[in-house]
């Protein structure tokens, strides 16, 4: 249940991750073809993105460690 449960917060933080990269890539194409890039508010983005990135990334190390140290709880 705690590796569901693990499984589901990183999902939980990967779906708007992925927005997140969409739009930022997006941002980043309109200022390379010589639209408007608002730097704040990619930064906003990028920073929201790289807080969303730790949990993801800390519960599927702590799947991987369930799986390999298979606690008897």
């Amino acid at each position: 249940m705690i590796s569901i449960g693990l499984y589901i917060l990183a999902g939980l933080c990967w779906v708007p991750v992925v927005w997140l990269q969409i739009k930022m890539k997006n941002m980043l194409e309109s200022g390379v073809a010589g639209g408007g890039f608002d730097r704040q508010a990619y930064e906003r983005l990028r920073k929201t993105w790289f807080l969303l990135g730790w949990p993801a990334f800390l519960a599927l190390v702590a799947v991987f460690w369930l799986m390999v140290a298979k606690p008897s709880w």
